[in-house]
């Protein structure tokens, strides 16, 4: 019976007594979500305590301050607030929970469990900002990352430490492909954040992944569209935190983090609750550097040895791929994956479009021979595609382009080596086996 409260009682016992005296402010106003609260100096990153009553006391953020007067934003609904309510600072300002606690559990962007699996707990602490590093810790990207998806591992061929983007529009299939690296990647941790998405697919990411042996490897922060801007943020910069402390401990992470828009669009409502004013299409500045810094955390460490390999998903608002966040994401990852509503329609899935998508570091970590067979495949496609109305027309006389016309004769295996069922997962060595067998003649 007495081990059932082990875990709290080895928390009381590591706990730190704070003796000074309690220091509260007072809420003054509450305008559009955004609180100020006067006679309390609390740094920004802070949380806090609001009480309204006899109910449960609300959480805030200190989001900044200004003409003597502390900014918060409300981590839930502003329900039931009042003028006067008192506000008290908890918590160590700046860190958010981590360790092995968190392995096998799906939290909320606090860090509370949302899985019924009782409290988490979390002995370490972990800055918010992560732990900067010279860019000289980040070691090179050398080796191979297999992701169990056959168009990726034998087209664009990831690398362990990469950052990758998959960029789409919606309902084009960026939460499936999610699904198949998950289930088919080889990483000693799996991180995955769910910021800003539904809430079924949460329930059906944790209920497809959270099983078996994969449940001990696997943690889910998941912040679903409803919540507050500033907890939708504080998810991702969690989930981002756990995968940096287990790097630190030189395992090899998979962080995947869908998506990195509404992360964006979380900054972006922040920032113009403050008064900063859009700049590209009506993103702030500081919207656009969020993105930046949660994606220059992920690599590998020359320190530690171990490594962050990023997934982050990217949502073109209108299919337009020159979207800011798009645009922003494009120019700081080290690759990316573009996915077409056009393939969708015709019912190729995963529907990658191998013509758009990059793999920064494939060349340096593959044999040149299997990255002159997937050049081959690009260019093939890439001619087909080109001239795609003019064959449907009839249009095109044979012999004209005798790369057309290999590629018009490879076109149903061309697009058959890029299918792939959902469930299905095949390994690098299967992959690349299977683009030789195809371009065999090739050669």
């Amino acid at each position: 019976m007495l081990n059932l409260f082990a875990p709290l009682l080895d928390d009381l016992g590591t706990a730190r007594i704070d003796l000074s005296p309690g220091r509260y402010g007072l809420l003054c106003a509450c305008d559009g979500g955004l609180l100020e609260v006067s006679g309390l100096n609390a740094p920004v990153g802070a949380l806090c305590k609001v009480a309204h009553g006899a109910a449960e006391p609300l959480t805030a953020e200190v989001i900044g301050f200004r003409n003597g007067r502390t900014l918060m934003m409300l981590l839930g609904d502003t329900v039931m607030l009042r003028p006067g309510a008192r506000v008290r600072a908890e918590g160590r300002p700046g860190m958010l929970p981590v360790g092995e606690a968190f392995l096998g559990r799906a939290v909320d962007g606090e860090g509370k469990p949302i899985d019924g699996a009782g409290p988490v707990h979390a002995r370490q602490a972990w800055p918010a900002g992560g732990v900067r590093t010279t860019a000289l810790d980040r070691s090179p990207v050398r080796q191979t990352f297999d992701t169990g998806v056959r168009a990726l591992n034998a087209l664009t061929t990831f690398g362990i430490g990469q950052r990758i983007g998959i960029m789409a529009g919606s309902g084009v299939g960026k939460s499936v492909l999610l699904n198949m690296i998950a289930s088919g990647a080889d990483a000693d941790v799996v991180v995955v954040g769910l910021i800003g998405e539904r809430a079924r697919e949460v329930s059906d990411f944790v209920e497809r992944h959270m099983t078996a042996e994969r449940r001990e490897r696997t943690v889910v922060v998941a912040v679903p569209a409803d919540h507050a801007p500033n907890l939708r943020l504080r998810g991702a910069l969690l989930a981002t935190s756990l995968a940096e402390q287990f790097r630190s401990q030189g395992r090899s992470v998979l962080l995947i983090l869908d998506s990195l828009t509404r992360v964006a669009h979380a900054a972006r409502e922040i920032a113009l609750l403050l008064g900063e004013p859009g700049a590209a299409r009506g993103y702030p500045p500081s919207a656009l550097a969020t993105i930046t810094k949660l994606v220059e955390r992920a690599g590998n460490s020359a320190e530690s040895g171990g490594s962050i390999t990023g997934i982050y998903t990217v949502l073109a608002d209108g299919d337009n791929q020159d979207d800011p966040v798009v645009d922003t994401a494009r120019s700081i990852l080290d690759g990316h994956v573009v996915l077409s509503r056009d393939l969708a329609q015709r019912g190729q899935y995963p529907a990658i479009d191998i013509a758009a998508s990059l793999s920064r570091v494939m060349a340096d970590i593959v044999p040149e021979g299997h990255a002159e067979l997937a050049r081959q495949f690009r260019a093939l496609t890439a001619s087909y595609e080109a001239n795609r109305d003019l064959v449907l027309m009839g249009a095109y006389r044979t012999g004209a382009d005798p790369q057309l016309d290999r590629a018009i004769a490879m076109h149903q295996p061309l697009t058959a080596f890029l299918c792939q069922n959902a469930r299905s997962v095949i390994d690098l060595p299967s992959s690349v086996a299977a683009l030789e067998e195809l371009l065999a003649d090739a050669r």
